[in-house]
Formats: structure tokens, sequence, C-alpha cells
């Protein structure tokens, strides 16, 4: 957003530095109003607290430090629980922190790529019969492959349940709670102990926009704080934020301002109105896609993002496959050799080949500056690369492409 380029001009001109409340009160208050605009968005209560980061890798880095924090110093037996489908710098973070990779359970997904509880109730249990401790639930909100959304409610409950800390990853899914649409996909989200937003991705500000919120705050100082004698003592004051205690950075741009301005001048509203419209395009999108010959739609969007595939003829083993997935490479290479629209592409699990891996082309409808006749012009993009492909491949790949 414009608005937010202004933001960040004033904020570098003024050059104030907001990791510590001393040093810049009213800028630091400014972006502590941002931290509680962003609970209250997510469900959050009064004890809440957050910090920005530079994006979702550092928040997932903190939130799983929390999580750390309550094994204790011998944390080495604990077990985290992520999907397949969990972003990567989820297993980096705990890499960054100190467990080991035999630390992370992966859990496997169903076919709309969603954890499965039962199966990290199972986990949990043969872990602790093992004698090891279970540590956290790492659960999506938005998958960067499929956008899909684990069942954020029962997982909360297992985790309260089981007394350990829930972090929900959702770095491209959160901004969605601006809309019903995104409330209803996300609900259980305010139970959670930790969240990561990404305000870069949904609500559409500069790269190096990131967000952790904490339920407690005091669990977020608790792990981050440590003091020094060449700095001044931590506020003691409720009110006061020191932002060096609730993050690995002492060092800190002033982030605040570009989500600041845009909020107050444009408003939930606006936001609101933006991934609406973001929502409905990638509903319609993948309508039209799913009805393209030998297309088949992979995931349907939970909210602004569908994965499909390009089926000219029907895959029977892993060499039909692999030839499959070689053509989707191509077609994706075609589209986005026209320059006018840009996909990707990611492999996936397949549900109907029992898990076996194959490769999708990904549509993700977020820029707020994407409307209809873009989309549109996706589709039509879509629709030319796959009759030109069939032509290419000859006769009988028409004749079965076309059904």
């Amino acid at each position: 957003l414009p608005e937010s380029g202004v933001a960040d001009l004033i904020a570098d001109v003024c050059n104030r530095y907001v990791g510590l409340w001393i040093a810049a009160p009213g800028a630091v208050q400014l972006e502590v109003n941002v931290i509680r605009w962003l609970c209250g968005l997510a469900g959050y209560g009064e004890a809440a607290g957050g910090v920005l980061t530079s994006g979702g890798s550092m928040a997932n880095l903190s939130g799983l430090l929390c999580a750390r924090e309550r094994l204790g110093e011998r944390f080495q037996d604990g077990v985290i629980y992520c999907s397949s489908q969990v972003h990567h710098s989820v297993r980096k973070a705990a890499k960054v922190i100190g467990f080991l990779e035999e630390c992370i359970q992966v859990i496997e997904v169903d076919e709309r790529y969603r954890m499965k509880v039962d199966v990290v109730r199972a986990r949990m249990a043969e872990d602790r019969a093992a004698g090891r401790r279970p540590c956290a639930v790492v659960a999506s909100a938005g998958t960067t492959a499929t956008g899909a959304v684990d069942p954020l409610e029962a997982l909360a409950g297992l985790c309260a349940e089981a007394g350990i800390w829930l972090h929900v990853d959702a770095a491209y899914g959160g901004s969605f709670l601006f809309t019903e649409r995104g409330r209803s996909s996300l609900a259980g989200i305010g139970r959670a102990d930790s969240i990561t937003l990404d305000p870069h991705k949904g609500m559409f500000l500069p790269y190096g926009t990131g967000a952790l919120l904490v339920r407690d705050r005091a669990a977020l100082t608790g792990a981050h704080r440590m003091g020094a004698s060449y700095l001044p003592a931590s506020q003691t004051e409720e009110d006061l934020w020191d932002f060096a205690d609730m993050s690995p950075e002492l060092s800190r741009d002033f982030r605040g301002l570009r989500l600041w301005l845009p909020w107050k001048l444009h408003g939930s509203q606006g936001f609101r109105a933006m991934l609406d419209e973001k929502l409905d395009l990638a509903a319609w999108a993948a309508d039209q896609v799913r009805g393209l010959p030998g297309v088949r739609l992979v995931a349907a969007p939970e909210l602004s993002l569908f994965a499909f595939r390009w089926e000219p003829r029907r895959a029977s083993g892993a060499g039909d496959r692999a030839r499959v997935d070689r053509e989707n490479r191509l077609l994706l290479q075609r589209v986005n050799a026209g320059q006018r629209v840009f996909l990707t592409g990611v492999e996936v699990p397949d549900p109907e080949a029992g898990g076996a891996p194959i490769f999708v082309i990904r549509v993700c409808v977020l820029s707020f500056r994407t409307h209809r006749a873009r989309v549109e012009e996706a589709v039509e993009a879509i629709r030319t690369a796959i009759r030109e492909a069939g032509t290419e491949a000859g006769p009988e790949a028409e004749t079965e492409a076309g059904g």
C-alpha cells in the first residue's frame, strides 16, 4: 500500500529506536496499539501481547521458544508435532532453539491436507510411554502448498487436555480474520497459545512485517528477557513495553507505523472488503479451472489459494505419475511464459494414490491490485495452455483431455 511506503519514509527519517520504551515512548506506544489491535483480531484478551517481527520465520522461532521454556533447561526429550505440510521455517526454528531432528514428529494429513488430530493424540501417548515429553503442536492456518487450515478447535482442545503449547502458523491465512468467512475457517485460533501473522501478505504491507501474538504476554517476556549492565532496567508497569524483552532482536527498525497508518486511514472495513474480494475471486477461479478438460482440482480453496493438476491421460503407476508431473511442469512454464500472470507449483501427497507425491499448480489470489479482470485472464491463460499442450501431445491426449 502506498500509505505504508509513506509511513516507512517518516519512520526512516525520524530513525527512532523502539526496542526499549525509554528510548522512544511515543513510537513504542503506537506499536503497542498495533499489537493490541492484532490481538483483538485474533480473539485474545487483555493479558495478551506480542511483537512485530521481520516475518513469519522469526515469529515461529519465538513462538516455539515460548513452548520450549515450559520444559525447563533440560528440553532435549521434548517433542514438537506438526503436519507434513507445515512451513519449513518451523523445522528450522526448532533446530535453531536446540531441538534435534528426531524431536519433530511429522503427522500425516487427510484428503484436505489437514493434520489428523487422532494421529497427534496417538503419537503423544506413544511418546509419553517412551519417556519423551510432548512440548508443542504447530498447526497451520493456511499452508503454503494448498492453503489448508488444520482443525484448530480440535487441536486446541487436545493441547488443553494434554497441557502443552499450541502454536498456529497463520502467516498466510491470519489476515482473513478481518472477514466473516475467514473467522469461520479459522475458528478456534483464539485458543492458541501463540500465533504467527504476516501483515506483509494479507495486509499488503512492505516485506519485513511479521507478527507474533501470545495469549499470555508474561510467557513471551519470560522466554526472551535478558538483562545487561549497559542496558536500562526493564519496564515494570503493565502498559510500558520493552520489545527487546519479547524477541531475539535488540536492534530493530520502527515497524509499527507502516501498519498503523493504513489501518487508521482505511479502517478494518477497508481490509475486510479487499480480502472478501480475494475469497470471491479464488472461489470463482477454482470453479472455472475445475471445468477445464482433463483438470483435477486437488485442493479446493479454503481461503484464497487452490491447487490443480492437468491429467490428459489416467496415471496408473509411478511412471505414469512422473510423466504427468512433467506435463504439468511444462504447462506451468507455458502459462508463465505469457508474462501476464504468474502461477507456481509444488509437490504434495496425492490422496487418490495412497499419498504418493505429485506435482500440482497453485493459484493464489492475494494482491490488493488483483481484481476480476486479471483473474479472468489467468483462467484464460490456463485454458489456452491446456488446449495447446493437448494439440501438441496428439489426438489421443486431446480426446482423453476432453473427457
